[in-house]
């Protein structure tokens, strides 16, 4: 009986429950490693759609830098084909001229060399009317022969005028020639550039979608559900951005004395072509809000490389179709249209001036915005981007800054 009264002890069950439907500690950690696990695959694949973002900007980067390239050998030909112009009309009129100094100063030679006095003639004239009859024709000679050297000399300069003019035409002519393979070659280099760019990003749209859904199975939400989630993630980070180099640039200009005509308040880049020292800025042109008002109408209009309207604008073109609203003429190239206008500091900003990013020297200058006020521009980013109006610093700070 005491035997069958003992009761033995319960074997342990190897799964950890316990038959009451808790879970064990072992049941807890497992989940969260599961969880731990999830975490790091949502990680890397928010790093991997960070990563695809990043591409795309990238080549559209590449393809802007390409297209305004493209701009710069435009003009420049542009340049030299009225420069060739010129030369050539110059060249024109200089031959003109020596054929009239050659007809002048043949005639003169033919006249006087008819017109001369044997000696037998001066003789005579001598035992007729003397000394002073011979003095007077001998007078007479020396200034023929005094006209005979002008004109020699007036027909000498203007066949080395003619000759240094078809030369330079010639130059001219060679260095437009030049020119326009320059341009042909950088137009070829941004189409393929703005193609990449394209076809980037395409393959990034496919790559992010097929993201977008492992992220959406691994946080167990919808597909529409993850990729708003995602938009606004992307957008907080950006705007996050933009703030930190807004307190940046407020946090520079406080630290800094206010800047003297000539100083723009950013270090020297190490480039042999320094910027420019603003000048004592002009004051703001009449025309700016009417610039304003124009770029804001293109709002939301594509972006394309080489294009100045109407339907489409890259960054050039639009600060140009701009300003010409405004009532002046700018060169549909960013350099040259820091060139053309008065650099200015930041804190000289105002509304309608222009706002340049480059990599050293203004010669480096590859984008340009229209500034409207309160730290914003419009401007057209670059492909996959229309026409917008945001935050100077949306990207980093500017480098350069001129009033047309």
């Amino acid at each position: 009986m005491l035997t069958a009264g003992v009761v033995a002890p319960a074997l342990a069950d190897p799964s950890g429950d316990d038959g009451s439907g808790t879970p064990s500690a072992a049941d807890v950690q497992d989940a969260q490693a599961d969880a731990q696990a999830a975490k790091s695959d949502v990680d890397v694949v928010r790093e991997q759609l960070a990563a695809a973002d990043a591409a795309v900007d990238a080549a559209s980067e590449r393809a802007a830098r390409a297209a305004e390239a493209w701009n710069g050998a435009r003009w420049k030909a542009q340049q030299a084909q009225a420069a060739e112009r010129t030369a050539t009309a110059a060249s024109v009129r200089a031959d003109q001229a020596l054929e009239v100094q050659r007809a002048s100063y043949g005639e003169l030679v033919i006249a006087t060399s008819t017109a001369g006095t044997d000696l037998e003639a001066a003789s005579a004239l001598v035992a007729a009317d003397g000394m002073e009859s011979l003095l007077e024709e001998a007078s007479a000679k020396e200034r023929v022969d005094a006209l005979m050297q002008q004109r020699k000399e007036e027909y000498d300069a203007a066949a080395t005028t003619a000759e240094r003019a078809e030369r330079a035409a010639t130059t001219a002519s060679t260095a437009a020639d030049e020119a326009l393979r320059t341009a042909q070659t950088a137009r070829d280099t941004a189409a393929a550039e703005a193609a990449s760019a394209t076809a980037t990003a395409a393959s990034v749209r496919r790559r992010k979608t097929a993201l977008v859904r492992t992220l959406a199975r691994l946080e167990g939400v919808s597909v529409a559900v993850a990729q708003r989630r995602q938009d606004g993630l992307a957008a907080a980070a950006r705007a996050r951005a933009v703030a930190r180099a807004e307190a940046a640039a407020a946090a520079a200009a406080a630290a800094q004395p206010k800047p003297r005509p000539g100083n723009t308040g950013k270090p020297a880049s190490g480039h042999q072509d320094q910027p420019d020292e603003p000048r004592t800025p002009p004051a703001p042109s009449g025309g700016a809000q009417a610039a304003i008002a124009f770029a804001r109408a293109q709002l939301g209009e594509p972006y394309r490389w080489g294009a100045a309207g109407p339907g489409s604008w890259d960054c050039s073109g639009l600060t140009a179709g701009a300003w010409s609203a405004g009532g002046k003429s700018l060169p549909h190239y960013s350099v040259a249209q820091y060139d053309v206008s008065t650099p200015i500091s930041v804190g000289d900003l105002r509304p309608g001036d222009l706002v340049f990013w480059g990599d050293g020297g203004p010669s480096s200058i590859h984008h340009v915005a229209l500034y409207v006020g309160d730290g914003r521009i419009i401007h057209a980013p670059r492909t996959g981007r229309p026409v917008t109006e945001e935050s100077m610093y949306y990207w980093r700070t500017p480098d350069f800054y001129a009033r047309p």
